[in-house]
């Protein structure tokens, strides 16, 4: 079976969620099998935290009540995405195994009592994982309720434990190859840090001061590749008894504990959950980060918005609901930008645990709620989109995203605290969303060529290769447009010499940077076109590059702010300050009037997202979602799929769907 498919087995869009019944009894079970049928579900994930029921006790297994369940999902006509519940190990494996229990960087072991509670690199752990997965397959590979295999819940548990060191030394020696070579990468010279056996590497743990900026980023790359390993592992047990599509869900919030495009390029389907992080437009602005991202992780598969919560919006420390009419336009943002169903967490609420209070497509309230009447309202409306799977999104303009990057703005000793690496891609994207102009996410070492206009929001590392590559790029007739503190260290975290940013971008750019001047957390500064920078400056000098703004302050004085460089056929800017949200809108909405990309469907006011998806035989889709409180007319009337009929406006708070032929 291939990953495509998964919806010609559902017959459509996937729709559904996680499905936990052994919380429940036989009657509850009776009314959601009714429920699933009237709110259009057609794809349930099982098992994600049943390890406890499945193994009660080491290697003797019990699928009894998963058998039951199983076959009365299918009797309803709901297909299965059957979890490897390998995310929560059962107290009695953490009695067996102490050792397997997870480390922080101060040495505290933690007990068993949340999830998450394991040491991916323990063998004891990786041993038990292997043996339940292939247990699952080897009984459900070819069962015809099954339709796609979920290994594992949202990776990214990491540990400083002596398996982890253990496992730390074994990578660096492949990586490296000799002590002198990890002594030269990690600038052991300095602070009286050099090595002279592998027994002294040791994880980053907690220590008295500043951490060693090349362990630290090694570190990262050494658990993105656990992770990674430990994903193979499982699904690689399950495809010797199934040919059902493997996944698993990415996590894709400001944290970040594994390269997203290795670990995508493992998965079958790439799935990924998302949950705002603030309410409103922001809400919206962040599933279309987050959608946009994960389409372009997946790259040539299909990818499926795995998780989402019906009226879970993180805000600070609270969880805020959401507001009426935002399940149908953040599930519909999804799908509009090329997701192949939408799933939620969960479907139905928890009444004990630790997750008590996070909703669910069926809330404490039962289903004569509102919750539960827009879920219905949200499953008839992806059931009317089964033509779309298997079209595609199309962009002309990309963000640059490195988990390199992002790792090299987390170590310790950095001149500002205030270069946060996720702010930055997200700011880019929302500027951008802003403009109505559809974006993919790009790798700074991948062919870019396709793209019109190239954003590298904060590439504080950039390699040699990388950093060439954007120097073709821009000589091939690309608009590049590097942001502040870019290009500063290579991939060993050493400092670039001879001015930033690394040499064949400057080329490119055609400016020098030869200092940093990071700004107090108050001070905003003036620049020469009236625009306004916060954070940070720098002090370059134009190598070719003609100055667009100038600072107006301080020893900065005239010193160029804003560059364009003619270079080859394309055109390199570069920003040395961060703008304010406004101003850097308008130069975003500068670029892409100079690249001569247009959005989807121009003329559409502030606050309406529009979206086209494509198929292969020239049809077309346009998703016009309206997060206003008025209707917004349509220039030319169109069919809509979610109502069958002409629409002539985008209702209030709705959506509509434009099939073009």
């Amino acid at each position: 079976m291939t990953a495509r498919g998964i919806t010609d087995r559902l017959g459509g869009l996937a729709f559904g969620g996680d499905y936990n019944p052994e919380q429940w009894d036989e009657p509850v079970w009776k009314e959601d099998c009714a429920l699933m049928r009237r709110a259009r579900v057609n794809l349930a994930t099982l098992g994600v935290f049943s390890w406890a029921l499945l193994e009660p006790e080491e290697g003797h297994y019990d699928f009894t009540r998963l058998d039951a369940h199983i076959e009365r999902l299918h009797a309803g006509g709901v297909a299965v995405d059957l979890a490897t519940p390998t995310a929560s190990p059962p107290p009695w494996f953490t009695l067996a195994h102490p050792d397997a229990l997870p480390v922080a960087p101060d040495g505290t072991r933690l007990i068993h009592g949340s999830r998450d509670t394991y040491c991916l690199a323990a063998p004891a752990y990786r041993s038990a994982a292997r043996r339940i997965a292939s247990a699952l397959a080897e009984r459900y590979g070819d069962h015809p309720a099954l339709a796609l295999w979920h290994v594992h819940n949202e990776y990214g548990t990491l540990c400083w434990c002596d398996h982890t060191a253990a496992a730390f030394r074994v990578w660096l020696r492949a990586r490296h190859g000799s002590l002198d070579a990890l002594n030269e990468a990690w600038g052991t010279a300095f602070w009286s840090q050099r090595y002279t056996s592998w027994e002294q590497v040791l994880p980053p743990r907690a220590t008295q001061w500043h951490k060693n900026p090349g362990q630290a980023l090694d570190f990262h790359r050494f658990w993105s590749d656990q992770i990674i390993a430990a994903y193979r592992e499982q699904r690689d047990a399950i495809r010797a008894h199934s040919d059902r599509p493997v996944t698993t869900n990415l996590m894709l919030p400001a944290y970040q504990n594994v390269d997203l495009w290795a670990f995508a390029r493992e998965l079958d389907v790439v799935a990924s959950d998302q949950y705002p992080s603030a309410p409103g437009l922001d809400a919206a602005a962040d599933a279309a980060f987050h959608a946009d991202r994960t389409r372009s992780l997946a790259g040539k598969r299909p990818w499926l918005l795995m998780e989402q919560g019906t009226s879970t919006v993180y805000d600070g420390d609270q969880i805020l609901a959401k507001e009426p009419g935002e399940i149908l336009r953040h599930t519909l943002a999804h799908i509009a930008r090329g997701s192949e169903g939408a799933l939620f967490f969960q479907w139905r609420q928890s009444r004990a645990g630790a997750e008590t209070w996070h909703s669910a497509m069926v809330p404490h309230a039962g289903p004569d709620s509102r919750i539960f009447r827009e879920v219905t309202q949200t499953g008839e409306a992806v059931a009317r989109l089964g033509e779309l799977a298997g079209s595609t999104v199309t962009a002309s303009v990309a963000v640059l995203d490195d988990p390199d990057a992002w790792w090299a703005l987390g170590v310790d000793g950095l001149p500002s605290s205030r270069l946060d690496y996720h702010a930055a891609l997200g700011r880019a994207h929302r500027a951008l969303w802003d403009a109505h102009a559809t974006v993919d996410f790009a790798h700074s070492g991948q062919e870019l060529s396709r793209y019109r206009l190239v954003i590298a929001p904060a590439l504080f590392l950039l390699s040699d290769a990388g950093a060439e590559n954007l120097r073709r790029y821009v000589a091939g007739g690309g608009t590049l447009l590097v942001q502040h503190a870019s290009g500063y260290v290579d991939d060993r975290m050493h400092a670039r010499l001879g001015g930033y940013p690394a040499a064949p971008l400057r080329e490119a750019l055609g400016i020098r940077v030869d200092e940093y001047r990071p700004l107090r957390t108050d001070q905003r500064i003036t620049l020469s076109d009236g625009s306004h920078g916060t954070v940070w400056s720098e002090s370059l000098a134009c190598q070719g590059a003609q100055t667009l703004a100038a600072y107006t302050h301080g020893m900065l004085t005239g010193s160029p702010a804003l560059t364009r460089h003619l270079f080859g056929t394309g055109q390199g800017w570069y920003l040395s300050t961060r703008l304010d949200d406004a101003d850097y809108g308008s130069l975003i909405g500068r670029l892409l009037k100079e690249t001569g990309i247009e959005p989807e469907m121009p003329g559409q006011p502030p606050g309406v997202e529009a979206v086209t998806r494509h198929a292969a035989d020239g049809r077309r889709w346009h998703f016009l979602i309206n997060h206003r409180a008025d209707a917004v007319p349509l220039p030319d009337p169109a069919h809509d799929l979610l109502t069958g009929a002409l629409a002539h406006e985008i209702p209030p708070g709705s959506c509509v769907v434009l099939r073009r032929p």
